[in-house]
């Protein structure tokens, strides 16, 4: 999830907006985060098992 959909607790602003010192808090930790930082534990774990599953495919099918 993207910081610019979140809407802050302490001040009921937008955190993108950074209205509050917890919205600067947190658009600074959402920005250093990177560009994974969102995935969530499922979304990784699925494309771990998509590429193992390629791999092996690869793997299987090699021309003799």
């Amino acid at each position: 999830m993207t910081y610019d959909r979140l809407v802050c607790a302490n001040c009921a602003g937008p955190v993108s907006e950074g209205r509050c010192p917890v919205c600067r808090a947190n658009r600074e930790r959402l920005q250093q985060s990177g560009p994974f930082g969102g995935l969530s534990l499922a979304a990784i774990l699925t494309v771990v098992v998509l590429l193992m599953a390629a791999v092996a495919l690869v793997a299987v099918y090699q021309p003799a």
